[in-house]
């Protein structure tokens, strides 16, 4: 049998955040499905998405405990498992239990648990392959978390035009064909320990000795910020869409969401292109000042389409957010191993939650204004872009001596 290298190492990653978009993206597309169906309140399904958050925090927190020690390619492979027993759960339990939302809530669980693995776990594997580009190729694995998004909608639609809604049960059993094939190919292909790989046999940080670190905390801030600015407006996007594009709701809940994550994954691609002539920092700080002028633009343009491309722009700035302060943080904080993806994972989901729900707040607020609620969160590129500043001004200032 001939060995893999590590370039399907990095297609097995890949596809694992394939697997991640089908878990988040696909059971939100049957909600009013649920609701018709199944007299499933819409109270019940903003307590599923609340709990899928919940497992994935706890997962977060708890991953490094167990991670290092039973290793990268068995978290893998669990993570994978996890999430194909959930598609198939899915698949049947909500069918056939008498209690419609309670077989949706066991498969969630499973799901949530498989999904928040991925994310903790995907990562550092790229990040210990011996590439030298390894910010590029940062960009280029989370690109396909947007890529899987888009797969799942377009390959949702056609399924539901042609075959019936009714039949998304048969839909929910094939995608848990993606995360059995990526689970085989994990047991294949090379995988190192993070740690191991570090230039210079960088010592292994403990949890405690992580969180006690200055610059962790700056990374966390970054993190946090870079997760608010990426959900706010994609959250959102669906109105902007129905607004601007002068469609139906249904339409505007597939075309805007859709549309941000194409334009999220061609900025992480443009990146993973270029990133080897592109300074990381100094592309960060530019991002963020776009993305506050999208932010801007969303919130006070009075024309409805001008406030659409300034969500094109915030989808197009926010691309290198998250990975770039994955990368950041993996050479300033060498020896932290799967804790620092851990805990950096945990602070951009609180801000995944934490963004949309304050343009929420503040647009209940001032009468459903949306557009108040999006010029609330552009504090989110404001804090980044000086934490950048801060960051880059301590390197510069280390690197003198």
């Amino acid at each position: 049998m001939r060995k893999l290298g590590y370039g399907h190492t990095m297609a097995a990653s890949c596809i694992g955040y394939v697997v991640q978009a089908i878990m988040i993206n696909f059971i939100p597309l049957l909600f009013v499905t649920f609701n018709k169906n199944y007299g499933i309140s819409f109270d019940k399904i903003s307590a599923l998405i609340t709990m899928n958050f919940l497992i994935q925090l706890s997962v977060d927190l708890l991953s490094p405990r167990f991670v290092d020690k039973i290793g990268y390619r068995i978290s893998a492979i669990l993570a994978n498992a996890l999430a194909a027993v959930g598609m198939l759960l899915f698949s049947v339990l909500p069918v056939v239990m008498e209690n419609h939302f309670l077989g949706i809530l066991i498969s969630m669980f499973f799901m949530g648990i498989g999904g928040g693995l991925t994310e903790v776990v995907i990562s550092p594997i790229v990040e210990a392959c011996p590439y030298e580009n390894k910010n590029g190729y940062m960009s280029l694995l989370h690109s396909f978390y947007c890529w899987g998004h888009v797969f799942v909608v377009v390959t949702s639609i056609l399924y539901f035009l042609f075959i019936g809604i009714e039949k998304w049960p048969y839909l929910a059993a094939a995608f848990a064909l993606v995360p059995i094939f990526d689970l085989i190919y994990f047991t294949r292909v090379p995988i190192n320990k993070l740690i191991d790989n570090e230039i210079g046999g960088a010592r292994k940080i403990s949890m405690k000795g992580l969180v006690s670190r200055k610059l962790f905390w700056v990374m966390a801030l970054l993190m946090l910020c870079a997760g608010a600015s990426e959900m706010a407006v994609s959250q959102w996007s669906s109105a902007f869409a129905e607004t601007g594009l002068k469609v139906s709701k249904t339409v505007g809940d597939v075309v805007g969401p859709m549309t941000f994550a194409v334009i999220m994954g061609s900025s992480r691609l443009f990146y993973a292109k270029f990133s080897e002539r592109i300074n990381l920092e100094k592309y960060m700080l530019l991002c963020t000042a776009l993305c506050f002028a999208g932010y801007l633009t969303v919130s006070l343009s009075p024309y409805p389409l001008l406030s659409l491309l300034g969500s094109a722009l915030c989808g197009f700035s926010v691309g290198v957010m998250w990975p770039g302060t994955y990368s950041i943080a993996s050479k300033g904080l060498k020896g932290a191993g799967t804790a620092m993806f851990a805990l950096l994972a945990l602070m951009g989901d609180a801000g995944c939650t934490v963004g949309p729900s304050i343009v929420g707040f503040i647009s209940e607020r001032f009468s459903g204004d949306l557009k108040v609620g999006i010029f609330s969160v552009s504090v989110f590129p404001i804090v980044m872009f000086f934490t950048l500043l801060f960051y880059i001004k301590k390197k510069k200032q280390a690197e003198r001596g």
